[in-house]
């Protein structure tokens, strides 16, 4: 009896160990490049403020410190006011992202959940202030914070950053889509209002995206020098970005301080990326699953 010859098992390309050695040290040298493209003003920032002027002067920019000198950042934390820029900031990052999370969820839940007469048309508004550039808007929002009595307040930049950012309005979209309405359903049954719905099943389930996206807000209002800057411009006002201009003149600037300064201002943002990176990591994965 004649045995069927066996048939071929299908297998997949396999480099030799020469292409994977030049195909991982094609990845190492590529992330090489890009930190080094990232790294470089930073690096070039820390020597220069732990120079003093004449050394400055005669050194190249990146050469190291003949001898370390702290004097720039003490010099710079008292001239800039950083305590002032802190508290600011501060107050601003906490204020704006609890209240920009909360009204973007809520939006995107109305969105969602209900249908009403106007909501293409609020959907078609939306998509449309996507594509306007900023900046043709200001001389209306300007006016319109004026007339409220908000300049020169820290509630004018509060307001703008609160207003739901539209970008976060589709996050938040994509992940209530995923969200059985069946949910809201059995809750209704047992007598639970829509905000009930909303504080209870539905925030809870889109807080993996409500944690990348409060980060990144964070991040953008700490490192935003132009709203504060228009609309806040007292002294006693200032946040950790505007606090730069301080060290910046018309004629001169002393650059030792600035990079002292620009250090300063850096640093909350580096502690707050290091500390919460794998929740802005594990948002962003989430979230492209659940897309």
């Amino acid at each position: 009896m004649k045995t069927a010859p066996a048939t071929p098992v299908a297998t997949g390309y396999r480099p030799s160990v020469g292409q994977k050695w030049w195909t991982t040290l094609g990845i190492y040298l590529l992330f090489g490049l890009i930190s080094l493209i990232v790294l470089f003003p930073i690096l070039i920032n820390v020597f220069t403020a732990f120079k003093t002027g004449p050394e400055l002067m005669k050194t190249s920019p990146l050469s190291l410190p003949e001898s370390w000198q702290f004097g720039n950042l003490k010099t710079a934390f008292e001239t800039g006011n950083m305590l002032v820029g802190f508290r600011n900031t501060a107050v601003l990052v906490v204020v704006s992202v609890i209240l920009n999370t909360v009204l973007g969820s809520m939006t995107a839940y109305i969105l969602n959940r209900f249908n009403f007469k106007l909501k293409k048309a609020i959907m078609a508004m939306f998509m449309v202030a996507m594509v306007i550039p900023f900046y043709t808007t200001e001389v209306s929002r300007f006016q319109i914070i004026k007339s409220m009595g908000l300049y020169d307040t820290i509630f004018a930049p509060l307001l703008i950053y609160a207003g739901t950012d539209l970008l976060q309005i589709f996050i938040f979209l994509q992940f209530i889509e995923k969200i059985s309405s069946q949910l809201d359903e059995s809750a209704m049954i047992d007598g639970a209002t829509y905000t009930t719905i909303f504080r209870k099943i539905i925030f809870p389930l889109l807080l993996p995206a409500s944690a990348t996206l409060a980060i990144i807000k964070a991040v953008d209002i700490m490192n935003d020098m132009y709203i504060p800057y228009l609309y806040m411009p007292s002294k006693g006002l200032h946040t950790l970005s505007t606090a730069l201009m301080t060290f910046v003149g018309q004629r001169s600037s002393d650059f030792g301080q600035l990079s002292a300064a620009i250090l300063i201002v850096l640093l909350p943002t580096i502690v707050i990326y290091l500390l919460l990176q794998k929740y802005i990591f594990a948002g962003i994965a989430e979230g492209a699953v659940k897309g």
